[in-house]
């Protein structure tokens, strides 16, 4: 009898509580779990790091602000992938399926991208990538496709490439130097399609190991074939070793470079004349900001003790993209209502205008476009006193 009359209280009461709203409360105040998968240890770390205050600066504010889906909080859960395509799929399952993220970030390698993409797809968990540039990882040929991106996208960077040496450096003769993975690919199809589009043909190409300490053969087939511009695509180790090979050859041409070289410690590994290199970016805190790239510094500041001025937060692009992705991201799950994978993929489709770090973004995403930066928004860099300032800027 008296289990019976605790039964009866403990009913009336859950009705009662539900009748004044109080058990939707209590879930709304269960966090919206936001996923990174992403090199935070090795060559690369600083590239997840960037990435890391990037998202958690935009999810300060945003926490800030109230929330999300009735004032929910939003919790960053991060793992390493150390740059590796296993480790990066082993680290997305866990987010998905023990973490329950809504929605989750990563890819620095395009390898890593490439492996994870097809794991968002079948889980129908959205993957927004802040850096990777493969083109295949958004246009994987999935339908419906979860992938999404803001940052660079290789097809595009490659024509940027070529036309940024023939402007800068009166190029006529192309060297190419891609490492040899996934990405290396990637791109290799890319700057040959650049270049057949203005009539012309690589001087000659080579592919290089990750591993490899001495490019030197490679750049004397380039040299001997009359390359007067070294195309680069590698990331912060290989391409130091780039550099270094050429320093020994007493070889000195213009390089133009894919934004890998600015993930690490590019000028640390390569040396002094890792400093003419010439990369692409898609942001700079250099020179005058917006309201929002003020602010955007300014709680940089506030948040983390190394950063005294633009110049200190590197790479740029990392805390940009991810900056952005964020917030896109958030409003994608406020369109959705709710944070299933399905809806917020639809989401994202239904942003109309939101003015960002980068720019201004007006229906970024559609079910055919699933990358929000183009050709046009992008800038190129080189590394002045350890520091990415754009090319004829001084830091």
């Amino acid at each position: 009898m008296i289990r019976s009359s605790r039964r009866t209280f403990t009913t009336a009461t859950a009705a009662l509580m539900l009748g004044l709203g109080w058990l939707p409360a209590t879930r709304a105040a269960e966090p919206i779990k936001i996923g990174l998968v992403a090199a935070l240890s090795g060559q690369s770390a600083l590239s997840g790091e960037a990435i890391t205050r990037g998202l958690q600066t935009a999810i300060d504010e945003i926490n800030a602000q109230g929330g999300l889906l009735g004032g929910r909080q939003l919790v960053l859960v991060r793992r390493d992938d150390e740059s590796n395509p296993a480790k990066g799929v082993t680290a997305a399952r866990e987010l998905i399926y023990r973490e329950k993220v809504a929605v989750f970030f990563g890819g620095i390698d395009t390898p890593v991208a490439l492996a994870i993409a097809p794991l968002a797809n079948q889980a129908k968990v959205p993957f927004m990538n802040p850096w990777a540039a493969g083109t295949a990882i958004t246009r994987n040929g999935a339908d419906p496709n979860y992938v999404f991106r803001v940052s660079a996208v290789d097809e595009l960077v490659d024509k940027g490439m070529v036309a940024y040496a023939q402007k800068t450096f009166k190029t006529t003769k192309f060297g190419l130097l891609m490492i040899n993975n996934p990405w290396g690919e990637s791109n290799q199809k890319g700057l040959v399609a650049a270049l057949k589009e203005k009539g012309m043909e690589p001087a000659s190409s080579e592919k290089f190991e990750a591993t490899d300490v001495d490019i030197v053969p490679q750049l004397t087939r380039l040299k001997a074939a009359g390359a007067d511009t070294i195309v680069l695509v590698a990331n912060v180790g290989p391409a130091a070793q780039v550099v270094k090979s050429m320093d020994r050859m007493g070889w000195k041409v213009p390089v133009v470079s894919h934004w890998g070289v600015a993930g690490g410690r590019f000028t640390e590994l390569g040396g002094p004349n890792a400093s003419n290199v010439h990369f692409v970016q898609t942001y700079s805190f250099y020179g005058k900001l917006s309201p929002v790239g003020d602010q955007v510094v300014k709680e940089l500041k506030a948040k983390y003790p190394d950063i005294k001025q633009p110049g200190d937060i590197t790479p740029a692009v990392g805390v940009a993209n991810a900056y952005d992705g964020m917030r896109l991201t958030a409003l994608a799950i406020a369109k959705a209502g709710s944070t299933d994978g399905d809806a917020i993929r639809k989401g994202y489709y239904a942003i109309d205008t939101y003015q960002g770090l980068i720019k201004t973004y007006s229906h970024p995403f559609s079910p055919t476009q699933h990358d929000a930066l183009s050709e046009n928004d992008y800038v190129w860099a080189q590394f002045i006193d350890n520091r990415i300032v754009p090319v004829g800027m001084k830091p």
